[in-house]
């Protein structure tokens, strides 16, 4: 069930700009090795569960993403590890990171985290959890979103600058990786902005296929808390 995925998150651990057309669009630098960093629990929203909530003063959007559910303990796994990497994943979902890009821009001008672009509450839409056998190769699968019915990202896996064992390697040699812990493994190009009555789809194809427990449908609206955007 969608609500384990939650239940058991110990940790959210996310790859950033590891897919080359993103790494340009967003004018960043294209990574040596992965880098990654972390979003909280709370932020997951589960499907049929409300809309994603725009807090006040933030451009908020979308990055599509496959998600990998870990279903044991990884430790210092060795990059070139494939079986072992493979064999550590439970199943799959797919995730769309909503991100505070303004927030995130002013912290990265200054050399500050990016926690609070990436961890408000509904900032982490979720599908149902995928079978490990529907997405047989988690390098062969096509990732997509819309918003209001108008395609904005849609690639494949295969398009990954750091594949799955190396991320697993590099993360597992920092902290050590628990059974329920969610791996996001970066965004295609196509990133952009939704604001209040936008709705988003996104999906997952493996071989031309849809995955059905593969889709998310979500509304965005504005949130009504107390946080307002304002200059660090």
């Amino acid at each position: 069930m969608a609500a384990s995925i939650k239940a058991n998150a110990r940790k959210i651990v996310c790859i950033g700009r590891n897919y080359a057309d993103h790494v340009k669009e967003l004018n960043n630098v294209r990574p040596k090795q992965p880098f990654f960093f972390l979003k909280p629990s709370s932020s997951i929203l589960l499907p049929n569960s409300g809309p994603v909530l725009r807090p006040r003063g933030v451009i908020l959007h979308y990055e599509v993403e496959l998600a990998l559910i870990m279903g044991k303990e990884v430790r210092d796994l060795e990059p070139d590890d494939e079986k072992g990497a493979l064999d550590a994943i439970e199943g799959y979902a797919l995730s769309i990171d909503m991100t505070a890009r303004n927030i995130q821009d002013e912290a990265k001008s200054k050399r500050l985290p990016w926690t609070i672009a990436k961890g408000f509450d509904t900032f982490l839409p979720l599908s149902s959890p995928i079978p490990k056998s529907a997405i047989p190769d988690p390098q062969n699968a096509h990732l997509w979103l819309s918003v209001n019915d108008e395609m904005r990202q849609s690639d494949s896996t295969e398009l990954m600058l750091f594949r799955i064992p190396r991320m697993l390697s590099d993360i597992s040699r920092v902290m050590t990786l628990e059974k329920g812990d969610l791996i996001l493994t970066g965004t295609p190009k196509g990133v952009g902005k939704v604001g209040t009555g936008d709705v988003m789809r996104a999906g997952v194809r493996v071989g031309g296929r849809e995955i059905e427990e593969g889709r998310i449908e979500v509304e965005v609206r504005d949130g009504e808390g107390p946080y307002e955007f304002a200059e660090t």
